[in-house]
């Protein structure tokens, strides 16, 4: 209850002092510290908007990421502030964290010890035993090293996999897209005797990338409701493991899986974790890895024909060129922000259910251009919490009007101009094998 007063006291006094950048930096605080990241995202991204080169609040949407499951997006932002003079210790600690999700547990290990050194405080017990920091005699790790085996389970559990209901019809816009994903993974699977006829195989990879929130998980779901297939989605805490070797036995677990149900569309997400360039790689664990993700996609031990392998990227360029030669992610589709349409269609379902007043979806949907799927989402909550307020006062709900929506949208920062920024310099000076080219048709259209 003193939490709920606390937040609800400084949204109140924001309302009056909407640019005081501590307030809202303490509002941040506040919901992270009491598991409510999502909100405490959107808190830190307005205080960033007034002060964008603030280091404690960029650590702070870091963190926030961080316990959302938004390694790729945390990363980001901490590599970001490790290359400043005045990086915050706790930005070693959080380091430290996502490199250990990732399986990097030497370099975890490093940045550790890097925060303690410059910050004793900041020692935390339950990482310090799963790193095995200042371990004693009888514990299992030691600086990142494992002194025994622990039971082999041969794999993650084995769940039965999901069978979504999800069509296209439920994919607003991204009418280029689905059209590429009908041409590439449904009419293969609909009509494998024509395929057959051509000495063709129903299977294969297809890698998805573009901007963080922008629908690619939907899209992959919504594939495999098309052509009613099995779905086995697979995050990255279901293959990387730090113990030796576990890694790759789960990964093999996952793909037997998918096998045993085919035809099966097998789902990864933030691919790049698992398959970083090689070249870039200090440790052989991450190199084995690779080379089983390889050796799986190209059924070496077993055929794949009816196993769809979509995988879907916000750093492309960071995957190791072998992931794309013949018969892996050989199809490379680039998912764009939602256009207008999507946005409109994007914007419909996230007022569902919502008391509304005659939005006009298409006139906010202009104003939010550039917007991913994540953005509108949190454009919505501002726009529902600024209502809140009202309906609390009055003690009844207070409809959301057009004018809520486009106040909401006043200097909200779109989260795909900064990745299109890079994308841009991969496209104009790493694009060698034309794969960013629809990048480059992306933005000329703009």
């Amino acid at each position: 209850m003193f939490v709920d007063e606390t937040v609800d006291s400084l949204r109140e006094a924001l309302r009056h002092s909407p640019e005081n950048v501590p307030l809202r930096r303490h509002l941040a605080e506040l919901l992270l510290k009491h598991g409510f990241p999502d909100q405490a995202e959107t808190e830190f991204r307005a205080a960033l908007n007034l002060d964008p080169d603030h280091a404690e609040l960029k650590l702070g949407l870091a963190e926030a990421f961080a316990r959302q499951g938004k390694g790729s997006e945390a990363m980001v932002l901490v590599e970001d502030l490790l290359k400043r003079p005045d990086t915050p210790p706790a930005a070693y600690v959080l380091h430290a964290r996502i490199l250990l999700r990732a399986g990097d547990v030497e370099r975890a290990v490093r940045q550790y010890r890097r925060a303690l050194d410059e910050d004793p405080a900041l020692a935390d017990e339950e990482l310090s035993e799963r790193l095995g920091v200042d371990a004693g005699e009888d514990d299992e790790v030691s600086e990142g090293r494992v002194r025994a085996r622990h039971e082999d389970t041969g794999g993650p559990p084995v769940e039965e996999p999901e069978r979504p209901r999800l069509s296209f019809a439920d994919v607003g816009g991204m009418e280029e897209v689905k059209e590429q994903v009908r041409k590439k993974i449904i009419l293969p699977l609909t009509h494998p005797e024509l395929f057959e006829a051509y000495g063709k195989k129903v299977g294969g990879g297809l890698l998805m990338y573009g901007p963080p929130g922008c629908g690619k998980t939907h899209l992959a779901r919504a594939t495999a409701g098309e052509v009613k297939a099995a779905f086995l989605s697979v995050g990255l805490h279901d293959v990387l493991d730090m113990w030796i070797g576990q890694s790759e036995r789960n990964l093999h677990a996952l793909f037997e899986q998918a096998r045993a149900h085919r035809p099966c569309v097998l789902f990864f997400d933030e691919v790049d974790a698992l398959g970083a360039s090689r070249a870039d790689m200090r440790q052989s664990a991450g190199r084995q890895l690779i080379n089983q993700f390889l050796s799986e996609m190209d059924g070496i031990d077993a055929a794949n024909e009816g196993v769809l392998i979509l995988a879907a990227t916000n750093a492309p360029w960071h995957l190791d060129a072998a992931f794309r030669r013949p018969g892996r992610f050989d199809r490379v589709l680039f998912v764009p922000p939602p256009d207008e349409e999507a946005r409109v269609a994007i914007l419909r379902i996230l007022l569902r259910g919502k008391p509304v007043a005659d939005v006009d979806h298409v006139k906010v949907a202009r104003k939010a251009k550039g917007f991913s799927g994540a953005d509108l989402r949190a454009l919505v909550d501002r726009a529902v919490e600024a209502r809140l307020d009202e309906a609390l006062a009055k003690g009844a709900p207070q409809p959301l009007r057009t004018k809520d929506l486009l106040d909401a949208a006043k200097g909200f920062r779109s989260t795909t101009k900064e990745w299109l920024a890079t994308a841009r310099n991969c496209a104009l000076y790493a694009n060698q094998a034309g794969l960013y080219d629809d990048v480059l048709r992306h933005l000329d259209s703009k």
